[in-house]
């Protein structure tokens, strides 16, 4: 990368410096190198590519990998979540093939605020087949932040589980009385299980203060294979992505411009009882940064709408019969402001609001000649509505070399309300046909009820963070913290109103094919988190480092479900149901080099292990989806443009499981995956093997194979969802 970078990065360090992101992944992954002068609290975990400077505010865990890492995720994914793999408490909830699912130290789904390019994106579909990671493709992603458990009210509300913000690059400018300066990049990408391939391309024209880019890619695979050589069914998908990027900047000032297109023909997903046959996002995101004598401003609009459709891919039986047509369209808008402001060498105030909108309609479209999905169209959601109005203080006090601490206060406003809906039919009994009895058709009871009572909700939130942190000496730090954080129940889980067998199974982002329904009197969770983390290192944090982070999680009124009834084999209806419950683990990440000397380069080794478990305090039941012990070890070898690695990861078998979803257990399995990098000038080459032995093995929050279950007749039950067998994965990247 050229100097050309300088301007624009000038600007990103001071406007980092006091406007960023700032927020706690204690045991954040292993920095490489010194991390930055400006140390604020608090930590986080960071993937950047190597023109990306560490945040300031980065504390014991910023770190930012050099660019090989982050292009050797890019060669065996096309999914952004899976980017975060080996990040400390991180694991992923099975779903599509680009539309994995995020948790963070066991709270996942909306329990995560997932931010894209700073702006938060609602579920558009009942099966949350397009959460928002999704809608970025991993060759804009520039960057990724990690902040999980005690997270600065700065980072976002409405969340319980912490931020994940994923940033595009920002504009490129040509250096001072340059007249124009243009580059470019070519990528493809190859995955021999499934036969993934993917494409991308960028270019950028530029003077010193106006810059453009275009950023496009593509990305398809079929099916993928086990590791005992069968083929995993609904695992295939196609996805493009294009946007256009307007930047300017002047005098300490930037304005970014942004707006795309992202449209998928189809996805597969083999733990959901549908699949995705279309999706089409339209986006447009506005940036302003400044600074001024009294410190730094922030401002962000974002819009978009995303058209949704589901039915049958061919490995469900297509749609040759019609199918059954789901639609849902959505709109998010919002803004954001933050504002940062030096008050003395100790004291840094930072404060903000934000205002997000989000309206969705899911209606699904009468079937000619079936009885169940006729004659009119079914209303799951009808105008449905979520606002929120957030604000916040926080106070950074700098008060010794050895002392640091961070308070914050936030409150965040949710209203929500929703229309009239619609059943198939509203007769209470379904004629059969062929003299055979009635069937009954508790929809059309189920409506009548949702429509009679009043269905405007409000909740006013309030977070807290607390944080201190104590630096004894250069080698050992300790941070410890509390925070209070609070989310409101989604669209789903307040208004998906129908319990039949076929319109409550249709609801349900969780991977396990039961059916959901909703629950207008939820009230929002509220989580009261302590954590604290250990950090001891050598001096100039290169050559070894160790961190400790355990937490303890108590969270009122958690949005879990209670039975109301069954589908048969094995599956069961669900509605949504408040509880009390804990959660509680620790995650140990530790780093060394082994061997450093220039004629054969570095050899480092470096491990994340994770454990979680957590507890429903009203049934007893174990909490869905808590990711076993696990690690990641990695022996890495650096010489001149040559990056390779080896890496092990190991699961343990999961035992504890939620009885009410009928949750399956997995056995433990140990993988072994392979990968090298060449770069040389202007041209990279990576290559790898996935799973190297060909292990058989089930990911313990991959859900179970309904697409399977499907395929075989429906006859018993539903195992655990396979992993993907062994592949072998190439990559070349040509910049220009």
């Amino acid at each position: 990368m050229t100097s050309r970078f300088t301007a624009a990065g000038a600007l990103r360090a001071a406007l980092l410096s006091g406007a960023a992101l700032a927020g706690l992944s204690p045991a954040g992954t292993l920095a490489q190198t010194a991390p930055s002068p400006a140390q604020s609290l608090p930590a986080i975990s960071v993937i950047a590519s190597p023109d990306d400077a560490l945040p300031a505010g980065s504390g014991l865990g910023g770190s930012g990998p050099n660019g090989s890492g982050l292009a050797a995720r890019l060669t065996s994914t096309s999914d952004v979540a899976a980017l975060l793999r080996g990040l400390p408490g991180v694991s992923l909830y099975g779903n599509g093939g680009v539309s994995s699912l995020p948790a963070l130290n066991g709270l996942g789904a909306d329990r995560v605020n997932v931010l894209v390019d700073g702006a938060p994106i609602a579920p558009a579909c009942p099966n949350q087949m397009n959460p928002a990671l999704s809608a970025i493709a991993p060759t804009r992603v520039s960057k990724v932040e990690v902040l999980a458990g005690i997270t600065p009210v700065s980072a976002g509300g409405d969340s319980i589980a912490g931020t994940i913000s994923v940033e595009s690059a920002p504009p490129v400018f040509a250096a001072p009385g340059e007249a124009v300066y243009t580059e470019g990049k070519l990528s493809a990408f190859y995955r021999s299980n499934g036969h993934g391939v993917s494409g991308a391309a960028e270019a950028t024209v530029a003077n010193d203060t106006v810059s453009l880019r275009y950023d496009g890619s593509w990305s398809r695979s079929g099916n993928y294979e086990a590791g005992n050589g069968r083929t995993v069914r609904s695992t295939l998908y196609n996805v493009q992505d294009n946007a256009v990027t307007l930047g300017a900047q002047r005098d300490g000032h930037r304005l970014t411009l942004q707006g795309g297109i992202q449209t998928m023909p189809y996805q597969g997903f083999p733990t959901q009882r549908m699949d995705l046959t279309d999706n089409r996002s339209l986006f447009v995101n506005g940036r302003y940064e400044g600074s001024f004598d009294w410190g730094a401003l922030d401002v962000r609009a974002n819009w978009r709408r995303t058209e949704h459709s589901m039915n049958f891919l061919e490995d469900k039986g297509g749609t040759a019969g019609g199918g059954m047509p789901m639609d849902t369209r959505t709109t998010d808008a919002g803004y954001s402001v933050k504002a940062t402001l030096p008050l003395s060498a100790r004291d840094t105030l930072r404060f903000g609001t934000e205002f997000r909108h989000t309206h969705l309609d899911d209606w699904w479209d009468p079937v000619a000649g079936s009885m169940m999905m006729s004659p009119l169209t079914y209303w799951n959601i009808n105008g449905g509505t979520r606002n929120r109005v957030g604000t916040f203080a926080e106070w950074e006090a700098s008060w010794s070399p050895a002392w640091t601490t961070l308070l914050g206060v936030r409150n965040d406003v949710v209203w929500m309300d929703t229309g009239a809906v619609q059943p198939y039919s509203w007769q209470n009994s379904l004629g059969m046909g062929g003299g055979m009895m009635a069937m009954a058709n508790p929809d059309a009871a189920d409506a009548r009820a949702f429509n009679a009572r009043g269905r405007g909700r409000t909740d006013v939130n309030f977070d807290v963070t607390a944080l201190a942190r104590y630096t004894p000496s250069d080698s050992s730090a300790i941070e410890a913290g509390y925070a209070r954080k609070t989310r409101s129940p989604n669209l789903y889980e307040r208004y998906a109103w129908g319990t039949g067998a076929m319109s409550s199974s249709m609801n349900g982002w969780f991977g396990d094919a039961n059916g959901y329904v909703g629950n207008p009197d939820l009230k929002p969770e509220v989580a009261n988190t302590v954590s604290t983390t250990l950090s001891l290192h050598d001096a100039a944090r290169k050559s070894w480092e160790v961190k400790l982070t355990p937490y303890y999680t108590y969270v009122q009124n958690y949005i879990d479900v209670e039975r109301i009834g069954t589908l048969g084999n094995g599956f069961v209806k669900l509605r949504f149901a408040n509880h009390d419950a804990i959660l509680f683990g620790a995650n140990l990440s530790a780093a060394a080099t082994v061997h450093e000397d220039e004629a054969l380069g570095t050899v480092r080794l470096s491990g994340v292990v994770g454990w979680v478990q957590g507890r429903n305090l009203d049934t007893g039941d174990a909490l869905y989806h808590m990711m076993p012990l696990n690690a990641l070890l990695t022996l890495e070898h650096r010489l001149g443009g040559w990056n390779s690695a080896v890496e092990l990861q190991a699961t343990a078998r999961k035992e504890r499981v939620e009885t009410a979803r009928n949750e399956p257990e997995t056995p433990g399995y140990a993988l072994v995956n392979l990968r090298t990098g060449y770069e040389w000038g202007n041209v990279r080459v990576d290559a790898g093997i996935e799973n190297l032995l060909d292990q058989a093995y089930y990911p313990p929050l991959g859900g179970v194979d309904y697409a399977d279950y499907r395929a075989g007749g429906s006859r018993g039950t539903a195992g655990p969802l396979p992993g993907a067998g062994r592949s072998f994965v190439a990559g070349l990247t040509v910049k220009f």
